[in-house]
């Protein structure tokens, strides 16, 4: 595991769910497996957390720190892609031994609140290939069915980085994923790019694709729903 990887422990069918949005002691030790990896959780990222939790938070604050936390997931989640090896001369003549992507990456996000991370990633990749998919979801059942997919032609041969902010049941992921592999795209080419998860959308998504990378800042049995209609202006 690496050295950035802040593993959270074994998940078990009883979760004890902390009193208060500040006692996270209890998730620190839930192991979701390899492929789920949550960013060190440092006092600048406790900051964003919190100021995008607080509901006094304005609106244009909140756009602020949720573009500052976005913009942290998407460079971890550039790191996961494959690069190639390449030397380049500098303007005094000598020669550096670096790194460059590999080409063949995409970027997918789940319409809406997904648009929201769009930005950030167009930020470290101006030329990125996004696609979209739009997933209605019955707020009684929670059951999801796709209602639109605008996806590169070429995906099924491209790294996937699939944007959604907020899960809490993890089924809009779910039903993302299935639409992905029916374009025989392959689930370990996929990196999800999420901020806010709770430990049952962790352990459903990791039980239902074993071999997807799933990126968060932060594992919560409470999520911030409120960011997408926040971050968009229709609270």
């Amino acid at each position: 595991m690496e050295p950035d990887v802040i593993p959270l422990s074994k998940p078990h069918e009883d979760i004890s769910m902390p009193d208060s949005l500040t006692d996270n002691k209890c998730l620190d030790t839930y192991n979701f497996g390899s492929n789920f990896i949550r960013l060190p959780v440092s006092d600048g990222v406790r900051e964003l957390h919190t100021v995008i939790r607080d509901k006094t938070t304005i609106r244009k604050d909140f756009i602020f720190y949720a573009d500052r936390l976005i913009r942290l997931v998407v460079e971890e989640g550039l790191n996961r892609l494959p690069y190639r090896e390449c030397t380049v001369t500098t303007p005094t003549g000598h020669t550096y031994d670096g790194l460059r992507y590999e080409k063949g990456n995409c970027g997918v996000s789940i319409v809406r609140s997904g648009e929201a991370m769009e930005q950030g990633l167009r930020d470290c990749c101006r030329s990125i290939r996004i696609g979209k998919i739009l997933i209605k979801s019955n707020e009684d059942t929670h059951d999801a069915r796709v209602v639109y997919a605008n996806l590169p032609k070429d995906i099924h041969q491209r790294k996937v980085l699939l944007m959604y902010p907020i899960m809490r049941t993890g089924n809009t992921v779910i039903k993302a994923v299935k639409t992905l592999q029916q374009h025989s795209v392959n689930e370990s080419n996929i990196i999800l790019l999420n901020l806010f998860c709770t430990p049952q959308a962790a352990q459903q998504l990791v039980s239902e694709f074993p071999g997807m990378t799933i990126l968060t800042s932060e594992v919560h049995p409470v999520a911030p729903n409120h960011f997408g209609e926040k971050y968009f202006g229709t609270d």
